[in-house]
């Protein structure tokens, strides 16, 4: 098969699709993986064959410009499972109508669409496998006639957002149902002489790396796939100090926390939190970034401070871990049975977070608190000393491994798109 991968310029977003890119190439098929041309060297660098279309996108200016406050309730833990009266007709569709402005048309870019067409009209892949929010690959496939199906990262919060969003809206009368994605695409799509189909927002398919205790399930067809971890083109490397069991309890802290700080008032920078969690009778490796490491004090024996390190190298050896909540770091942590304390400040990090807390893996310090590094340290302390989090995350890494590894999941997606050749 011929397989179009391909996500928006953003090596978060990016890292989740390499496994399967890399499944798909081992198993003979021949892979193409379209960005904009910032992600060029991120897709190389993976061993993977670059197709750099369009201009780059502006998002983070975009997204900058705007207000703190547009976000208030993409912070709230609970209101798409325990609140769903929040999700009203008003706010619903005033995100729809905001993101699609700011973030979804800002990233998948007409220069971008445009050329990623052009490409699968040359290429004629046979599936397009997309990151959930790059929906040029729903429109080149549409476009095309090619299969297709979204990778998740994270929870499909989008979706189940979105399919209330249509449910609501179904309600009104014609005049009033105003759903700025779909008028978006529907446009885009006409460019290309084609009409809106529903399937390039939702996929044919939906390929699911969340585990089960925090997977939301919809009505469409979905393949679970175990994640792996792709930390990016950080350095693989097995350092001396890794090869041998701590002398006592070892706690990763990200880097991800020190540029997070939207809606956490009180958050200590990486250099309290560093002080902080030092005097716990653990060792501690953080990654800071050269900016803020002439902020840090002269710390103690018990801390290591590195500029980067692959997760998959140095979390099976820790106890805890301290994070940002990112999709990333968050299943690292998860497939490796680490108990997690999550400083998630939006939308799908908080989510994750709150599930971690319930599935009694990990403690969530909810945005807006402002306990301070004495907080943080008092709960990181409470990680390494009550046994139940170590259960909890040996739970979740079980039904992680459970899940087919994408080697497997290939199988799967050819008997599908032969299946999409028969009906098309």
């Amino acid at each position: 098969m011929r397989v179009l991968v391909t996500a928006f310029a953003m090596d978060a977003h990016f890292n989740g699709v390499v496994p399967l890119a890399w499944a798909l190439r081992t198993a003979g098929h021949d892979i193409r993986v379209v960005s904009q041309p910032a992600l060029t060297d991120s897709i190389t660098r993976a061993g993977l064959t670059a197709v750099p279309v369009g201009t780059d996108h502006r998002v983070q200016a975009v997204m900058g410009a705007m207000a703190p406050g547009v976000f208030a309730l993409h912070q709230n833990p609970d209101y798409l499972e325990n609140r769903p009266e929040l999700l009203d007709l008003a706010f619903l569709e005033a995100s729809t109508t905001m993101l699609t402005a700011t973030f979804y048309s800002q990233i998948n870019n007409d220069s971008m669409v445009d050329e990623m067409v052009d490409f699968a009209r040359w290429w004629r892949p046979d599936l397009v496998i997309w990151e959930p929010f790059t929906f040029a690959g729903g429109v080149a496939a549409h476009v095309t006639g090619a299969a297709h199906a979204r990778l998740l990262w994270g929870p499909d919060l989008f979706l189940r957002v979105y399919d209330r969003f249509r449910q609501v809206l179904d309600g009104q009368p014609a005049e009033h149902r105003d759903d700025a994605l779909q008028e978006w695409l529907t446009w885009t799509l006409n460019r290309f002489a084609a009409d809106f189909h529903p399937e390039v927002i939702t996929g044919q398919w939906t390929i699911d790396q969340m585990p089960p205790g925090v997977r939301l399930a919809t009505s469409r067809p979905s393949l679970p796939m175990r994640f792996v971890p792709y930390n990016g083109p950080v350095p693989a490397v097995v350092p001396r100090w890794l090869r041998g069991e701590p002398d006592r309890p070892r706690v990763c802290l990200t880097q991800g926390i020190t540029e997070r700080t939207t809606g956490f008032a009180g958050l200590p920078r990486a250099a309290e939190l560093l002080e902080s969690i030092a005097e716990l009778d653990a060792e501690v490796i953080a990654t800071v970034k050269a900016d803020e490491r002439a902020e840090l004090p002269t710390l103690p024996d018990n801390v290591r401070v590195l500029d980067s390190v692959p997760l998959h190298v140095v979390l099976p050896s820790c106890a805890a871990v301290v994070h940002h909540g990112g999709a990333g770091t968050w299943a690292t942590a998860a497939l490796h049975g680490v108990p997690q304390l999550a400083l998630a400040w939006q939308w799908d990090d908080v989510f994750r977070a709150g599930r971690l807390e319930k599935l009694g893996a990990g403690i969530f310090v909810p945005p807006g608190s402002e306990g301070g590094a004495g907080y943080v340290r008092e709960k990181v302390g409470y990680l390494l000393t009550e046994p139940s989090f170590r259960h909890g995350a040996a739970r979740i890494r079980q039904e992680m491994l459970d899940a087919p590894a994408p080697n497997a999941v290939v199988p799967l997606l050819e008997d599908l798109v032969a299946g999409h050749r028969a009906v098309t």
